[in-house]
C-alpha cells in the first residue's frame, strides 16, 4: 500500500512538471522542431531518420518492463533461477537506457544546449526561448533519476534473492513492489517521450 500511496504522489510531481511544459509549450507562438533536434545517431552523426534513436531508447525501456513482468511472474512460481536472469535482463535494460540518455545529453551539450542556453531555432526559424531546453533537461533528467534509482533498487532485488533471502521468507513480494516502481517509471516515459519528442 505504502508503494501505491508513493507512486501517486509521484505521478503528481511528474503531472506537474508536464502541466506546465504544456502550459508554456502552447502559450507561445514558436517552438523548435524535434524533428531537427533528436535526429542524431551514435556513430552516424546527424540522419535523415528523425527520433530513431529515442525510439531505440523508449523500446529498450519497454522490453525492460517486459523482462519485470517476466521476473515477476517467476517469483510468483518461486522459481529463484528465472527470477535472477529476468532481474539481469531487466538491470541490464536499465543500464542501456541510461546509456542512451547520457549520450543524447552529451551530443545536445555539444551542440550548445544546455540549461539557459537554446541553440535550435523554432520550426518558423524564429529565435527560440530557453524554455525548450530548460524544461527539457529537467523534466529528462529527473526521469533518469527514477530510473537510476530502479536500477539500484533492481540490484538491491537480485543481490537479495542471489542470497536467498525470498527463498527463507517463502514470499517474492518484494519483487513486485520493485516492479511496481519499475512500470512507473516505463509510463512516465510514454508521456516525457509525447511531450518533448512528438508534440
Amino acid at each position: 500500500m505504502m508503494m501505491w500511496y508513493f507512486l501517486m504522489s509521484d505521478s503528481f510531481t511528474f503531472g506537474a512538471f508536464l502541466i506546465s511544459y504544456g502550459s508554456i509549450r502552447f502559450a507561445t507562438n514558436g517552438w523548435p522542431n524535434p524533428n531537427e533536434v533528436f535526429k542524431a545517431f551514435p556513430f552516424f552523426g546527424e540522419t535523415n531518420l528523425p527520433l530513431v534513436f529515442v525510439s531505440l531508447m523508449t523500446f529498450i525501456l519497454i522490453m525492460s518492463s517486459v523482462t519485470m513482468v517476466l521476473a515477476v511472474a517467476a517469483g510468483h512460481s518461486s522459481d529463484r533461477k528465472k527470477v535472477t536472469f529476468y532481474m539481469i535482463l531487466t538491470i541490464l535494460g536499465g543500464l542501456a537506457f541510461l546509456g542512451c540518455q547520457a549520450w543524447e545529453w552529451t551530443h545536445l551539450h555539444g551542440e550548445g544546449a544546455w540549461w539557459g542556453r537554446n541553440p535550435f531555432p523554432n520550426a518558423d526559424m524564429s529565435k527560440a526561448t530557453t524554455n525548450f531546453t530548460n524544461f527539457f533537461f529537467t523534466i529528462t533528467g529527473f526521469h533518469g533519476f527514477h530510473v537510476f534509482s530502479g536500477v539500484i533498487i533492481n540490484i538491491c532485488m537480485l543481490i537479495k534473492n542471489l542470497r536467498g533471502d525470498f527463498v527463507r521468507k517463502g514470499s517474492y513480494l518484494m519483487i513486485e513492489k520493485a516492479g511496481l516502481y519499475w512500470h512507473f517509471v516505463d509510463l512516465v516515459w510514454v508521456f516525457v517521450f509525447t511531450c518533448f519528442y512528438l508534440l
